[in-house]
């Protein structure tokens, strides 16, 4: 299974092209206590603004982190957390940033 994403520059109008994103998986504990994150691959976005096909091992808690100092000061950094149930579905996560806000939503 794979997770990709789309990220879109609502100030411009255009994808945003350069921005670093980090996919990782929670670890968690043997009593149910999460320990942490742990980073499984990065990317960066296409002149398109698009990263495709990273790889998910199965179901569970995974986010998308991204760098976006390059086109936010104010946030810097935007972490999507999002839980996969269906390992044999394809999950698409796109960001919509702008210089003071940014949206997230489970696209097709």
């Amino acid at each position: 299974m794979t997770v990709s994403t789309h990220v879109l520059d609502t100030a411009t109008g255009e994808p945003a092209e350069g921005i670093p994103v980090q996919l990782e998986r929670i670890i968690v504990g043997f009593g149910g206590d999460v320990r942490g994150w742990r980073l499984v691959t990065s990317a960066v976005t296409d002149s398109d603004g698009r990263v495709r096909d990273l790889p998910v091992e199965g179901p569970g808690a995974w986010r998308l982190v991204f760098d976006t100092t390059s086109r936010s000061a104010f946030f810097p950094e935007v972490v999507i957390t999002f839980v996969v149930t269906d390992p044999g579905q394809h999950h698409h996560v796109p960001l919509l940033l702008s210089p003071y806000g940014f949206s997230a939503y489970r696209g097709t």
